[in-house]
Order: C-alpha cells, then sequence, then structure tokens
C-alpha cells in the first residue's frame, strides 16, 4: 500500500511521490522561542514527528531529512527580554531569553517521545541567505525598497504570469479577501494593502544587521522570509513535505511559498503542504482570558509525556481536537496497560494493520483501534508498532516507578499495607482488610487481587 497524504494546495489526498526516495526532505515550522510552550504547539510537533517516523520506516532513517526551525529574533523575544533582563544590553538580554526557552523547549518535547529533527537551524544563523532571497526578490521586480524597508508584492507576483502560483492558492483567498480578513499594516510607504515586509530598519538597541538591496542602515528580517532561507538553505529550493498548523496557512505559509517560487522561479515550493488542526480545552477556545491556557510544562508536572501524546493522537491530525480531562485520564489507563502487557516483550515487526491507517494520511485514530486489537492476538507486533508510533520508551517497572514517585507515594508503606491486608484475609478478618484497602485508596493507591497474589498501582 502507498502512502497518500493530504495537500493545503491541492485540497485533495494525493499519493505520495518523493523527488528523491533516497533523500526525502521535510520542513515543519517550529517554535518562536520566548516561553513555555503550550499544549497547541505540542500537536505539530507529536503529528510531524509521527510522520517522520513513518518515513524512516518506509525510506530508511539514513534517507530522511527532517527541519525544524528556531524562530530566534523577533518582537515578543525583544519585550520578554526587556521584561526579564532590564539591566542588561537588550542584545545580551536576548540571548539569555532564547537559550532559556529553547532549552525549556526541547525538554518538554522530548517528554512528548518526539525525536530531534535531522536539522534545527536558527533564524538568526541564516541572515545571509535571507538577504540573498530579498536580493533575488528585489531584482526580479517582486520586491521594492521604500524608507528603508523591502516589501514583497502580490500584485506583481500575480501579474508576471511566468509559470508562478498565484498568490492565495494556498489559502484559498482572493487579493481582496486577503485585505478583509487580515489586520493590514497601514504604512504610507506602501504600493499595496497586500504588500508585506521582508526586511525593516531596527529600532536603537534591537537586533540588526547591514541590510541588502542598497539600504545604507542597518535592519532585521520580516518573519516569512526566516523560514524561506532555512528551508532552502537545508533542503533546496523544492522539496517533498511543507507542514506546520493550521493557523499559519495565512499569512505565513501563503507568504513563504510566495517569496520562495518568486526568487527561484519555481512552481512549487513544497510538493506537500500539511496542516495539523486547532485544539480546544474542555470544548473552548484556548486563551489566558478564559484561564484555560496551558503548558506542556504544566501538563507534565501531572502526566507523563506519552499520556499527552497519546491523548493527541486518538484524534485525526486534521480534524480539530477538544483536550478533556477525561480523554487524559482513559489515555493514562490504556498506557498503563500497554506497560504491564507489552513493554517487557521483544518487540516485533510493526503489524500491517497498524501500518496500513498511518498510510492513509497518518490516521492514527484507526491505528490506535488495530493497536487495542493486538493486545489479545501478537504482543510482539503491539510493542513493535507501539515503538513505531512513539510509546513504550522504557520498562514496565520504570513507567510504574516513575509513576509513583510523581505522586509522592511512599512504596514501602503501601508493601507494608498490602502484607498486613494479607494477613487480615487469611485470618477472615475482612474488617479490617477492607479498611486497609480503604487507606490505600485514600493514598491514592489502586490494589487488585488474584489467585497468584495483589498487586497495584497509582490510582488515576
Amino acid at each position: 500500500m502507498e502512502l497518500r497524504l493530504h495537500d493545503t494546495l491541492t485540497r485533495e489526498k494525493r499519493t505520495f511521490v518523493p523527488l528523491d526516495p533516497n533523500n526525502v526532505r521535510m520542513y515543519v515550522c517550529g517554535p518562536t522561542v520566548y516561553d513555555f510552550a503550550h499544549i497547541g504547539n505540542a500537536r505539530p510537533v507529536i503529528v510531524f514527528d509521527v510522520l517522520f517516523r513513518l518515513l524512516r520506516h518506509l525510506y530508511g532513517a539514513a534517507h530522511v531529512k527532517y527541519v525544524r526551525n528556531i524562530t530566534d529574533v523577533d518582537d515578543k523575544i525583544n519585550d520578554r527580554a526587556a521584561r526579564d533582563f532590564p539591566g542588561l544590553p537588550l542584545n545580551e538580554a536576548i540571548r539569555k531569553v532564547t537559550e532559556q526557552t529553547g532549552k525549556q523547549f526541547h525538554a518538554d518535547v522530548d517528554a512528548l517521545g518526539a525525536l530531534r529533527p535531522s536539522v534545527e537551524p536558527r533564524a538568526t544563523e541564516h541572515i545571509a541567505e535571507m538577504r540573498e532571497i530579498i536580493e533575488r526578490l528585489v531584482a526580479g521586480g517582486f520586491a521594492y525598497v521604500a524608507e528603508d524597508h523591502v516589501l514583497f508584492s502580490p500584485q506583481a507576483m500575480n501579474a508576471a504570469n511566468a509559470g508562478l502560483p498565484r498568490y492565495g492558492a494556498l489559502s484559498n483567498r482572493s487579493l481582496d479577501e486577503m485585505v478583509a480578513g487580515a489586520r493590514v499594516d497601514v504604512a504610507p510607504y506602501k504600493k499595496g494593502n497586500t504588500d508585506f515586509v521582508l526586511w525593516k530598519p531596527s529600532k536603537p538597541g534591537e537586533p540588526s544587521w547591514p541590510s541588502p538591496a542598497g539600504i545604507t542602515v542597518e535592519g532585521r528580517p520580516g518573519w516569512h522570509v526566516e523560514c524561506s532561507a532555512m528551508a532552502w538553505k537545508h533542503l533546496g529550493e523544492h522539496f517533498d513535505i511543507h507542514g506546520g498548523g493550521i493557523d499559519l496557512v495565512f499569512p505565513h505559509h501563503e507568504n513563504e511559498l510566495a517569496q520562495t517560487c518568486c526568487a527561484f522561479h519555481q512552481q512549487r515550493m513544497a510538493n506537500y503542504w500539511m496542516h495539523n488542526g486547532f485544539l480546544q480545552v474542555e470544548s473552548e477556545k484556548m486563551s489566558k482570558s478564559l484561564g484555560n491556557f496551558i503548558t506542556i510544562r504544566e501538563l507534565l508536572a501531572d502526566w507523563p509525556g506519552e499520556v499527552l501524546r497519546l491523548n493527541m493522537l486518538k484524534t485525526h491530525y486534521r480534524s480539530p481536537i477538544d483536550w478533556t480531562m477525561k480523554s487524559l485520564e482513559e489515555s493514562a489507563k490504556t498506557l498503563d496497560d500497554w506497560y504491564r502487557v507489552a513493554a517487557d516483550v521483544e518487540p516485533g515487526r510493526p503489524a500491517a494493520s497498524v501500518v496500513e491507517p498511518l498510510l492513509d494520511d497518518l490516521n492514527t485514530s484507526l491505528a490506535i483501534a488495530a493497536l487495542h486489537s493486538l493486545r489479545g492476538s501478537d504482543v510482539p507486533a503491539l510493542a513493535g508498532s507501539l515503538r513505531l508510533l512513539g510509546f513504550l520508551s522504557e520498562s514496565a517497572a520504570q513507567w510504574e516507578g516513575r509513576k509513583q514517585q510523581a505522586s509522592g507515594i511512599d512504596t514501602k508503606e503501601v508493601e507494608r499495607l498490602i502484607s498486613e491486608r494479607t494477613a487480615a484475609r487469611s485470618r477472615k478478618d475482612f474488617k479490617e482488610s477492607d479498611r486497609i484497602r480503604d487507606l490505600l485508596a485514600a493514598m491514592g493507591v489502586a490494589i487488585k487481587d488474584s489467585k497468584d497474589g495483589t498487586t497495584w498501582e497509582v490510582a488515576r
């Protein structure tokens, strides 16, 4: 069975044919490092990690290149740096903020079971490539200089009619719709309402570099050109897959596609554009004003990362997801069972019943349903399939021990109470047995009696 992926640009599910099966290339927009990542940020991390794992399974780990960038120059970073380190020069404060939040991001996504990308470029290390793209766009008539800014003109792109895609094709909007549906910066130097900034002058103290296109004052790049530059540097002018959240389709990915195609005279930037759906919390849009804004770090304080991962993958990546406590509890119970059954089993090949749904546009919800059916029929295949999806990263004992540690339960005390309860049951003192069971339950311990004795686990 062949891999089929839904392409946002063509709005259809298409058979995946890599440009070079020995060098399959994927770019995914990564974090802007100014604060802890929230649970919505975790969705593309997990979704495209599954795709990365699947591509490695199909083509071999040595033949897949995954690039996920880090944006380390941004107004939000500047604001955070000035707030947190008011006594430092801004550039030094910015470096502290981006280093600290970058480490936080890596720790969080590592806990989610995500593989590190093949390359993780930082925007500030690719200024030369940004300048080169901007110079090409100005020379080609797609961009212009005005008051020390360089701006891209979508009208010029659409008027060129030189085998280029139509600006607006990715988001399926006309230029008029884009003006009506977006917060457009009003500036007297702009020739058109939809023109967007490729380069702008830096304010005093802000990060700055020598400007392109003959501008004499130093400046810094616009957001969109950063990803065009990093994708070009590490994957080339034309590559296989570009991914990200659905919120990035317009304007970010629309503008990326436009810049790259016009700079390099390409019909396509990526052959497949993939976007994951929105995330809500308890049926409401996540926002700080509603008090339901949740960071990955906050959730990891209460749940193992693999629980968050499974909870995310139970919903197809293109569908909206409702993040609920009930669903988290169900995911935790499922993982507890999988760890008990399969964590210490020698893994077999991933089952076809799991791989085939993944080949159908990453249908993880069907793949997870197939995992449940494997539990009683082929445990080695269950173990291998779970590992393909990024689960079972530790032994059953480690999983249980970490849960106990996180819950603050005194293991020795639990074992002592269970021993006393066993003795009470032996002498048919069921009142004492029930008292100890209730005491254990109050401690957050669930017990299970069987013919082989009594086992326990942290209650969910």
